[in-house]
Formats: structure tokens, C-alpha cells, sequence
């Protein structure tokens, strides 16, 4: 079974067991999480599609980590003007595991 989500302004394509990072959630390590911007199921070849949501369906997922993903490099230059600046992001995310798939 496999659901697309939306969440933080983003859609996941997502199977019961699987880990994936979305944006920072408020919940803390081991909480569950349920998602209801379900807009489409399958299972068994039977595939569901929402207009533009599933009503009822929901995606129950728990936190596994609350981190940060890798650096994005920030560089500005000007031509020959000896300006140079360089900085550095880290995006805060929240890493869920897939624990059922209701609809």
C-alpha cells in the first residue's frame, strides 16, 4: 500500500515502514504524527485519488529525529570590487517512520 501526501508545503510519496524528512514539525522524538493531506492511495493494483483530498483517510507516522539537513553555500562576489561574502544554511527537519496507512 502507498499514499502521496502533502505536508510543509511539499507531497510524499510514502509506504508503510519508510523513513522520510519534511519540514520542522513542533513534536518530540517517539510522538506520533498523524497526517490527514492525503491525496491519493493505491492498494492491491486499486488506486484512489482525491479531489483534492481523500476525506477520512490519514497517514499515522512517529518522529524518529528532530535534526538538521546539510549546508547550502551562500556565495556573493562583485567583479572587481573585492567584495566577497560567504554563508552558510542549515534547514531544521523532522524525520518520520510510516506506521499505517488508513483510508
Amino acid at each position: 500500500m502507498l499514499a502521496v501526501i502533502k505536508t510543509g508545503g511539499k507531497q510524499y510519496k510514502v509506504r508503510k515502514g519508510d523513513f522520510f524528512s519534511v519540514e520542522k514539525l513542533p513534536y518530540e522524538v517517539g510522538q506520533s504524527v498523524e497526517i490527514n493531506d492525503v491525496l491519493m492511495t493505491e492498494s492491491d493494483g486499486k488506486v484512489v485519488l482525491g479531489n483534492p483530498l481523500i476525506s477520512g483517510a490519514k497517514v499515522v507516522a512517529s518522529v524518529v529525529a528532530q535534526k538538521r539537513r546539510g549546508t547550502v553555500l551562500i556565495f556573493k562576489k562583485s567583479h572587481r570590487k573585492n567584495y566577497r561574502r560567504k554563508n552558510g544554511h542549515r534547514q531544521p527537519v523532522t524525520v518520520l517512520k510510516v506506521e499505517e496507512i488508513k483510508h
